[in-house]
């Protein structure tokens, strides 16, 4: 298998992210009616781990960015860190398909946002999370 990301589902653009993220990717993303956002990306062999399998660190880093995209949205565009991640392995994310993802807003404080997600491949989740982002009150470019 190459190393190349085939096109998108239909509706997905790349996502502009952090060097990190764009490092670890391509990602994607489709911006819905409702204004939230699905996410995606392709397991390409450098996603994953010795068995052939999406790597933990992988489903955590992409699973972090599509919680922080529902938090970015929630808060009007802030910028916003991760104070805790909980994430819950549910199944293997295959060298080959496409994992995608989406995140929501459970409740905020003035000084927190709380949010739940889930990946999920081919009619199964993936992972399930919850976490907890501080806002950093300042607008993203």
């Amino acid at each position: 298998m190459s190393d190349e990301t085939p096109t998108p589902p239909e509706g997905f653009e790349p996502s502009a992210r952090g060097p990190y993220t764009t490092h670890n990717g391509p990602m994607f993303h489709l911006n819905r009616a409702d204004g939230t956002y699905e996410h995606a990306f392709f397991v390409l062999p450098r996603h994953c781990n010795g068995m052939g399998f999406a790597h933990g660190g992988m489903i955590a880093t992409f699973m972090d960015g599509v919680l922080a995209r529902a938090v970015h949205g929630a808060t009007g565009g802030h910028a916003a860190v991760t104070v805790h991640l909980s994430l819950d392995y549910l199944s293997a994310g295959r060298r080959g398909e496409w994992l995608f993802g989406e995140g929501r807003v459970t409740r905020e404080t003035r000084d927190l946002v709380f949010v739940e997600g889930r990946i999920h491949a081919s009619g199964r989740d993936v992972a399930r999370a919850t976490a907890i982002f501080k806002p950093l009150r300042r607008k993203m470019p």
